[in-house]
């Protein structure tokens, strides 16, 4: 299992995003999922091939009660890759839970099946089959007896404003993230506190293969404390980015004299509101008087 897989569950996992991540995406908002109705299901089934017995796992899954009946359960598979196979594996799984309500002995203890295949592709959207059908040739006099499966593909970068506003979990952050990216726009990071801040950095950490993630997370400060927000994410991120980018360039560049980097930089911190003028001023050495004349020198953006 990869590192990606593993950041991606970590998430996934809390009742609260599963939860959330559903009433979104499958209800436009509805709070009709509560967290306390879910618990965990088995990720892993088998089957027989060649002989053999082999394995195969769900990337999230959670069952979905009632009280104490089970309504459905309720599966993640995550794509940051477009793979045109996907209906034979989503159907794979599917089965496999439906076999399992087969061997069970409890005959009431039936219930539905529901897979949702989230896509984090930002550079095109998802063109791969969606249904069985797509995924080989099925001669016209056969149609009929051929059963389709359809799966539920959810392209997260292609989520509009309104949509990812009704996310009230972390998930909010990875779906403004991924829409942002798609558009090629700078990520604004807002005052809304991260409820599981190990697993969202984690995740981040994985998906944007940035080193400088990985260094917030690995900073235990930030984990451990209290009312953690992205500003307080991008605040470590930048001030990061600036100590180890001037080590590696942005100070030569300063020295050779390249103003117009210098300026953009002083104009990104502040409009990202990542510290004060004076915090500014110190992360970049100059005082507040030229921090303050140089960032007057780029229009600001639209």
């Amino acid at each position: 299992m990869g590192k990606k897989d593993i950041a991606e569950k970590n998430l996934e996992a809390w009742n609260d995003v599963f939860a959330d991540i559903v009433n979104v995406l499958l209800f436009r908002g509805k709070r009709l999922v509560m967290e306390n109705e879910l618990e965990s299901d088995t990720t892993v089934s088998q089957f027989k091939a060649d002989g053999e017995l082999h394995q195969q796992e769900r990337d999230v899954s959670k069952i979905w009660k009632n009280g104490e009946i089970r309504i459905s359960i309720l599966g993640f598979e995550n794509q940051t890759r477009q793979d045109c196979k996907m209906p034979l594996r989503v159907i794979s799984y599917d089965g496999a839970s439906y076999k399992q309500q087969l061997l069970d002995k409890n005959e009431n203890s039936n219930y539905p099946v529901a897979t949702l295949v989230l896509y984090f592709g930002t550079e095109k959207r998802w063109t791969a089959p969606k249904n069985l059908y797509g995924c080989f040739n099925v001669p016209k006099e056969l149609k009929r007896f051929v059963s389709d499966y359809k799966i539920n593909v959810f392209e997260i970068a292609w989520l509009d404003d309104k949509t990812i506003e009704k996310f009230q979990s972390d998930f909010k952050f990875v779906a403004k993230y991924f829409q942002t990216k798609r558009l090629n726009r700078k990520y604004i990071p807002t005052n809304e506190e991260i409820r599981h801040v190990d697993s969202l950095l984690k995740m981040f950490a994985v998906l944007t293969d940035d080193k400088y993630f990985e260094t917030i997370y690995n900073d235990t400060k930030i984990k451990e404390k209290g009312g953690v927000t992205m500003c307080d994410i991008v605040q470590g991120f930048v001030k990061e980015g600036i100590e180890q980018g001037i080590e590696q360039g942005i100070e030569q560049g300063i020295e050779q004299g390249i103003e117009q980097g210098k300026t953009e930089l002083i104009r990104n911190l502040i409009e990202a509101k990542a510290g004060t003028i004076e915090q500014i001023a110190a992360w970049v050495k100059l005082p507040v008087e030229e921090v303050l004349a140089l960032a007057e020198k780029v229009p600001v953006q639209a």
